[in-house]
């Protein structure tokens, strides 16, 4: 399955570190970020979840839920959670699901359906594919798909740049320029016409008359 942004998020069931949940039930009217890990006990995906579990009042503020998943049972991401604590100085505040049977990993094309055999049969090299985040908006499609390398530490707070312009882009009809920062200018959505935009947005300047530009909206950071 091959998963694009504006899909609808695959609704599954599935037991995490917090109990059970059913994802669409579990996000509810939020916005949510999956990410997931190919494997407990590994370097990288220790850092990345220690740090989430820092950074997680930003995204509580933007109303944003957030939940890992790992190609292991609970009992192992619980294992982890220790080692978390003691290496990055915060344990996960936030559930981790469990995918010992690849269920989720292949539902969200992360591993081929023809993958066989569960986690413990498996290496972290076995599911290196397994490096996705995923920005669900509360309509339940996807906004963002990112997929990073087993070498390479994600960028969280990267993510909570593109989650401030979503939200705003969701609100405003706007679109948000290359390293645009919350407070920066915008430009103008293109598929509104000049004639609304004046009543939107009054005066822009316009280095091409496709390329509209005016400040951000007030009521956003």
């Amino acid at each position: 399955m091959s998963l694009k942004i504006g899909d609808t998020a695959p609704d599954f069931e599935a037991e995490t570190t917090e109990g059970p949940i059913r994802f669409h039930e579990w996000i509810g009217d939020s916005w949510a970020v999956l990410f997931s890990h190919p494997k407990d006990f590994t370097p990288v995906c220790t850092t990345e979840l220690g740090y989430m579990a820092k950074i997680k009042p930003e995204f509580d503020r933007r109303g944003v839920k957030i939940i890992g998943l790992s190609v292991d049972a609970t009992a192992d991401h619980e294992r982890w959670a220790h080692d978390i604590e003691e290496t990055q100085g915060a344990a996960p505040n936030y559930p981790i699901i469990g995918d010992p049977d690849l269920h989720v990993a292949k539902l969200y094309g992360m591993l081929g359906a023809e993958s066989s055999g569960g986690a413990d049969g498996r290496t972290a090299a076995d599911n290196q594919t397994v490096r996705n985040v995923f920005v669900i908006g509360p309509d339940k499609k996807i906004k963002l798909i990112l997929v990073y390398p087993m070498s390479t530490g994600r960028n969280f707070d990267e993510v909570l740049r593109v989650i401030d312009s979503l939200q705003l882009t969701a609100q405003y009809k706007v679109s948000t320029p290359a390293n645009w920062e919350p407070g920066g200018e915008v430009i103008i959505s293109g598929a509104v016409s000049d004639e609304e935009a004046k009543q939107l947005f009054g005066e822009w300047r316009a280095p091409r008359p496709y390329l509209r530009i005016v400040p951000q909206p007030a009521g956003r950071r």
